[in-house]
């Protein structure tokens, strides 16, 4: 394998320095989004074993995938097929298997295959086990198929998993199934597993934990009966099928949510009280004791409490051992750490305006780790042998992400990683080693394998043949900088210049932006595809440029939460300051601005393309919200509280109260199968451009989602919208 990749390095450079001798490669629609040509490497099923020397990855052979052991010591050595993907069949045809765990002692893998989406993080699969030592493949239920987040416990003799909204335990010693809850119906009530909007909102599918002596499962329950449902057609055969799912929207029920414990070996369950709460974002048991803490949150999203249960007495007491309030919302995360004294646990805050690590006592007190005005972006664990905790922060600016490393008391803070620009690391168990992925705005990924004082000790993945290819094209390096805001926030920026960029020519300015809470779009980290297509539009003679307006993150909680109750009147105002002073530029034709977005992007486009309609020239807006009275509670009610109390703030930023004022081009594109940002908000879009009798383009993608992929869909998507563009800007 070594010697064939040598070779075609050497082959792909030789291409490239007679490229360089001549006129680089044009850059198309296609080549991006039907040949794939701009897609780097990674390093994809990276498992760390049980000793913290060792870790497991894919490795694929024709279509199959092995599963490989290396050493973190001799990563580049012989790797050790552990599972070969051709031995895995089932009546002679090989598995093909998506994701694999391991039990507590590495003897047996639990394996995902048929593995089929079904919303942005969920999906349905039918798993297998396989034992090392009788080389004996099982499936997990051969009756209840599929099943989803299938889990050993962690003595490793049993394994839950969920199936048909029920929570299912398979005794692998006994080999005996035990379903754990019966009441399990699709829109009615949900065991084990999550709702649509928290699993889109709180970025949480898996609705159960074992306990750590194995013998208990905490799970939640969704009782659905009172949300109201949403209706998809697809257009798949002579009539339209119907798909029906809950989905509150603002203001609206949502589902009653509660927590109880069940005894895997009986079934018998027990709820807990958690006293007056409307979401239970997380729950995580004590790494060490049957202890459970769960997290819970009022409707407004801004009264955050940790309530502490004690299993082990059966009564199941609760006792509230922390609560954070905030005068807008308080953000949920995975930064949530037991430590092994049994009495703390590590959290992130913006309780001081930024985003730092804190230790939590039980009994409520609370010591500042990190400090500094800058946030932390992710904990990534801890090593209490040496007391050290590894984070990711934005510490060199907003654009940047860091790695660096702290001492439990506050002390001895370093930085990790070896190169400015966007840096995030997988640590083995223990934290001895991790995989560090590295990547600038000009520049692909590069993964690395470092010891866990931050010393390189192999380079996994450099990308040196996509480096190679990319040399081929004429691509202008992204430019950084800062631009005012209406208030005169400098706002941070980036910019692609054309091809043979001449300061005394005037340039049209082609705006891609999202501006929403939760991404910034201007960051220092190569953008693949989508920096592909800017490159694109570079090469037909425009300037490229996203701004990050308030809103946005990694500046601060101030900064992050200066939208709440308005979202979209602030990030308008800035889109148009920030258009307003590129017109000012000599080269900037201050005539041809145009902008484009997708989602929250989309809803900015058709705000800018009305609120700023003086300005903006051409928009194109891809499943767009257009009305914040359509989205879904979690998200927008954290932002803007109910339209029953901010009523204004809903309607002043809404798009279609604003369409009267459209003058420019406006492509409004949409997947009917959409259930993030439903359909509905298109229509109604176009009822109210209809209404005001103004002229707009419109173009549908049956059956997809939010996503809008799949086939030649982006190919097609991506070449309509340049040729807009070019015909219209």
């Amino acid at each position: 394998m070594k010697n064939y990749l040598s070779i075609l390095l050497i082959l792909v450079s030789f291409i490239s320095i007679g490229q360089t001798n001549s006129e680089k490669k044009e850059i198309t629609v296609e080549s991006i989004w039907k040949d794939y040509t701009f897609y780097g490497q990674g390093v994809s099923g990276f498992r760390s074993m049980n000793d913290g020397e060792h870790f497991t990855k894919f490795e694929s052979e024709g279509k199959l995938k092995n599963i490989v052991k290396y050493s973190f010591t001799d990563s580049k050595g012989v790797g050790e097929i552990l599972l070969a993907g051709k031995d895995i069949t089932v009546d002679g045809t090989p598995l093909k298997i998506s994701s694999y765990f391991f039990n507590v002692d590495e003897t047996k893998l639990l394996l995902t295959t048929e593995q089929e989406k079904i919303y942005r993080r969920s999906f349905s699969a039918v798993y297998y086990l396989y034992d090392f030592q009788s080389k004996k493949l099982t499936a997990l239920d051969q009756e209840h198929k599929p099943q989803t987040l299938a889990e050993y416990s962690p003595d490793g003799k049993k394994v839950a998993y969920i199936h048909k909204n029920n929570i299912y335990v398979r005794d692998l010693e006994k080999n005996k199934i035990k379903q754990i809850t019966k009441d399990g119906e699709i829109n009615k009530t949900i065991n084990g597993t999550t709702d649509w909007v928290y699993e889109e909102e709180f970025a949480i599918t898996k609705g159960f934990e074992w306990s750590p002596d194995s013998k208990y499962i905490a799970y939640l329950k969704f009782d659905e009966a009172e949300v109201k449902e949403y209706t998809i057609k697809y257009y798949n055969a002579l009539y339209p099928e119907l798909y029906t799912f809950k989905y509150p929207k603002t203001g609206e029920d949502n589902s009653i949510v509660t927590a109880h414990i069940a005894c895997a070996k009986t079934g018998k369950s027990k709820k807990i009280n958690l006293g007056e709460y409307e979401y239970i974002p997380r729950l995580k048991w004590s790494a060490t004791e049957n202890k459970l803490m769960l997290l819970t949150l009022n409707r407004h999203q801004n009264h955050l409490k940790y309530n502490w249960v004690d299993a082990t007495n059966k009564k199941y007491d609760n006792t509230i051992v922390y609560e954070e309030l905030d005068k807008a919302y308080v953000e949920i995360d995975d930064n949530l750490i037991f430590l092994s004294d049994g009495t703390s646990f590590i959290r992130t805050s913006e309780k001081d305006g930024f985003n730092h690590i804190y230790k939590i006592g039980l009994d409520g007190s609370s010591t500042q780790i990190t400090k500094g005005n800058w946030d932390v972006i992710e904990f990534k664990g801890i090593n209490e042998t040496s007391n050290t905790i590894y984070y990711t922060s934005a510490e060199e600016g907003s654009i940047y992400k860091g790695l660096y490393a702290i001492q439990l008391d506050g002390t001895n803070k370093r930085k990790l990683h070896q190169k400015k620009g966007y840096n995030d690391a997988d640590f083995s168990t223990g934290m001895k080693y991790y995989i560090n992925t590295w990547t600038n705005a000009n520049t692909p990924e590069e993964i690395t394998l470092h010891n866990s004082a931050g010393k390189q000790l192999e380079v996994l993945e450099d990308n040196e043949i996509f480096k190679i290819v990319l040399e081929q094209y004429d691509f202008q390096h992204k430019e950084f900088l800062t631009i005012e805001g209406h208030d005169g926030t400098p706002l941070n920026a980036w910019m692609i210049k054309p091809k043979n960029f001449d300061p005394n020519k005037k340039y049209p300015v082609y705006y891609n932006v999202y501006c929403g809470p939760g991404s910034n779009m201007v960051k220092d980290q190569f953008g693949g595809v989508n920096f592909a297509y800017h490159q694109l539009l570079a090469q037909a003679g425009y300037i490229v440029f996203s701004v990050d307006p308030r809103g946005t993150m990694y500046r601060g909680a101030n900064f992050k939460k200066a939208t709440y109750l308005q979202l979209g009147k602030l990030e308008t105002e800035d889109l148009i300051a920030s258009a307003k002073e590129l017109q000012t530029l000599s080269y900037v034709d201050k005539e041809r601005i145009g902008i484009m977005g997708w989602s929250y992007g989309g809803y900015m486009t058709s705000l800018a393309m009305t609120k700023g309609a003086d300005i903006f020239k051409m928009g194109i807006a891809v499943a767009p919200v257009t009305n914040w009275r359509y989205y879904d509670n979690i998200y927008t009610e954290r932002f803007m509280r109910t339209p029953q109390e901010n009523a204004e703030g809903y309607d002043d930023n809404s798009p279609i109260n604003h369409v009267d004022k459209l003058k420019g081009k406006y492509f409004l594109i949409h997947g009917s199968g959409d259930d993030n940002v439903h359909y509905q908000n298109s229509m109604e879009m176009i009822n109210a451009l209809v209404k005001a009798d103004k002229d707009f383009d419109l173009f549908i993608y049956p059956n997809k989602n939010h996503g809008i992929y799949g086939g030649n869909t982006r190919n097609h998507l991506f070449r309509m919208m340049y040729e807009y563009t070019l015909d219209n800007l």
